[in-house]
């Protein structure tokens, strides 16, 4: 059987995200335009979907339990004109944990631990914040997900889940993905070994 396509949309922007701090577990909502980009990535998702023969009905649809990434699902799901509701949520999918850094921009976490943040700047990949979690982690967890799926995959997740994703199917490398910029308001699709970025 071919692996599933994934439908991976990144959630729309926070306050957080625009002012550079990094939310990790936090749940914090969107913003005026993170709630405009996820509706665009609905109609984005919606001809993707027609384009490769699916009946958008048809599919499953999970989220990260984190507000931000269940609100961009359900308006998500209401540009393609389906119950807001109708979904499920995997603790797996949960952004990656940046422990006593959440909240704090990349200054003031060099600030908080110098030490540390010298350390993570060496191996972004390996190393995880104070009381957090590393990259590394990150890619086990989002491997295990994606080896449970039963077929073709809408998912609203994360900028770091995403990149453990791309790691964990071989995408990129652990150096490469550390440093890729995530967009918001597009849909990429995981397929056949493959990425692509529809915006």
């Amino acid at each position: 059987m071919p692996a599933p396509v994934i439908y991976y949309i990144r959630h729309g922007e926070t306050a957080w995200n625009a002012a550079g701090r990094f939310q990790g577990t936090q749940d914090i909502p969107l913003n005026d335009l993170g709630r405009t980009q996820a509706v665009t990535a609905g109609g984005i998702l919606a001809d993707l979907i027609a384009r490769h023969g699916h009946e958008a009905s048809a599919l499953p649809y999970v989220a990260s339990p984190l507000g931000r990434a269940r609100m961009t699902m359900e308006l998500v799901r209401g540009a393609l004109q389906l119950p807001h509701h109708d979904y499920a949520l995997d603790d797996r999918l949960r952004e990656i944990a940046f422990g006593q850094w959440e909240g704090l921009t990349l200054p003031e976490m060099e600030r908080h631990d110098a030490a540390t943040f010298a350390s993570r700047l060496a191996d972004k990949w390996g190393v995880a914040a104070p009381s957090g979690e590393s990259y590394a982690s990150v890619t086990l967890r989002m491997r295990e997900w994606v080896d449970s799926l039963q077929g073709d995959t809408v998912t609203v997740a994360h900028g770091g889940t995403m990149r453990a994703l791309m790691v964990a199917l071989g995408i990129a490398t652990p150096l490469e993905a550390s440093d890729i910029p995530i967009g918001q308001g597009v849909v990429y699709v995981f397929s056949e070994g493959k990425l692509t970025k529809h915006g």
